[in-house]
Formats: C-alpha cells, sequence, structure tokens
C-alpha cells in the first residue's frame, strides 16, 4: 500500500468539515438526543438495554454515510482527471482501490468509535461480545454502501450527487428502521430497502431478532431474512458498479 498518499487521503477527506459534521458529529447528536436523554434509555432489551440499541443504530448509519461518501468522490476524482494523472506515477488501479478502501474503513470508524464511546459514558449496556459483535458487524455492513457511492458517482459524475446521495440515506435509513421503529406496511416495505438487513444484523447479537415497536417488542426477523437481504443488495450494489466501470472504460 501507498502509505504517503494514503495518510494525504485521510488528512484531504478529514479536513472537509462539513462532511465530517455530517459523518461523525450528526450521529453521536442524534444518539445523545434520541437515545443517551431519554428515560426509556434504561428499559431492558434481549441482552442490553434500549439505549444500547439507539446506539448501534446511530453508529451504523454515520458509518454508511462515511463510505458513501468516500466511494462516492473516489468515481468522481477518477472521471475528473485525477485517473490520468495518476496514470503517470507507479501507483497501480490496486493500490489506489486499497488506498481509497483503507481510507473509507477508517473514516467509517469515526463515528462508530464516538458513538459507541458517549454509549459507555451514558448508560448503554450489554455484554461485552455484544458491543464487539455489533461494532465488528456495523464496519463491515457499511462497506457495502462504499458500492453505492460508487455508482452514483459513476451514473452522475457530480460532487453535489454524491453529496445528494449521502443525504439520501436519510430517508433509507428511516425506511430501515434506524430512526423510528416502524409496523405495518411501512415495515414491509423496509425489509426490501438495503439498510434494513445491515442494520437488523447489527442489532442481532443485541436483540436475538426481536423488533422494537412503539408499545413494545413488535415482532422478530429470522436471521435469513437479514441475510438474505444483506446479499441481495451486496449483489445488485456489486453488479451495478462493475457494469458502470465497464460503461465508463468503454467511452474512454
Amino acid at each position: 500500500m501507498n502509505t504517503t498518499y494514503l495518510r494525504i487521503e485521510l488528512a484531504r477527506v478529514s479536513r472537509d468539515l462539513v462532511s465530517m459534521f455530517f459523518i461523525a458529529v450528526m450521529p453521536a447528536f442524534f444518539f445523545i438526543v434520541f437515545g443517551a436523554s431519554m428515560d426509556y434509555g434504561a428499559y431492558p432489551i434481549g441482552n442490553g438495554n434500549v439505549s444500547m440499541h439507539t446506539m448501534i443504530s446511530m453508529a451504523a448509519f454515520g458509518a454508511v454515510t462515511a463510505t458513501t461518501g468516500v466511494g462516492g468522490m473516489a468515481a468522481v476524482e477518477r472521471m475528473q482527471g485525477w485517473g490520468r494523472q495518476l496514470g503517470l506515477t507507479p501507483m497501480s488501479d490496486a493500490r489506489y482501490v486499497t488506498v481509497k478502501t483503507t481510507v473509507a474503513f477508517t473514516i467509517s470508524l469515526i463515528p462508530i468509535g464516538l458513538v459507541y464511546v458517549i454509549g459507555a459514558f451514558t448508560g448503554s449496556s450489554a455484554p461485552g461480545w455484544v458491543w464487539a459483535a455489533s461494532a465488528a458487524i456495523v464496519m463491515l455492513g457499511a462497506a457495502v454502501f462504499s458500492l453505492y457511492g460508487l455508482i452514483v458517482g459513476l451514473l452522475f459524475r457530480s460532487e453535489a450527487a454524491v453529496g445528494a446521495a449521502s443525504g439520501a440515506l436519510v430517508i433509507l435509513a428511516f425506511l430501515g428502521n434506524i430512526f423510528f421503529p416502524l409496523s405495518g406496511a411501512m415495515l414491509t416495505i423496509a425489509k426490501f430497502t438495503p439498510l434494513y438487513g445491515i442494520i437488523g444484523l447489527a442489532r442481532f447479537p443485541l436483540t436475538d431478532g426481536a423488533l422494537v415497536a412503539t408499545d413494545g417488542v413488535g415482532g422478530s426477523d429470522p436471521l435469513w431474512v437479514l441475510l438474505a437481504n444483506s446479499v441481495a443488495w451486496t449483489l445488485i450494489f456489486a453488479v451495478g458498479a462493475v457494469l458502470l466501470v465497464r460503461r465508463g472504460r468503454s467511452r474512454q
């Protein structure tokens, strides 16, 4: 890996204060408002409490926002001439992808770490293995959304479009049962949206698939449903990204 390029990329991304606000500060703020400061946060659920449930959700939201932004900007940079510039250097495409992937993973650790630290000091409770397992699943699940960002970047070739894609994650997060417990027809629709499976898997060590409703626990999701959603959307994003990369190369 080209560590010099990695260091430059990390410094460049971290200096973008607007993006860092949405990646790190906003999920932490949402967690404090909807989780840490609420009396119901201490209510027990599964292997922990409701505050832990909210903490995992907000960490996942911040992580997917981070990977979407980094993935999308990588695609835009390549098409705006930066790819030709890099072609004059000894760095291969594989090293470029490795650096960008590492940057996305590193940036996604910021909201996860920040929200989890706040949760540890504000009453989120669960066994240690639940903390570790949920954080690991959030990191792996967030990586899928670098493909979503890549697709948007390849389709629209605009920094504004990538920003809009990150903003659209708020809608996907709502449909993914992150901000508010859904029920009825909305819950049925939510199960086919891209964030639902990843969030459900991240919560699974805590809830064993149980769903939170406004009046308590509202049903449950079998593990296979969450895995099927995650695998299906990963394949959709991967195939879409490959097709768009091939289309872009055919035009060169």
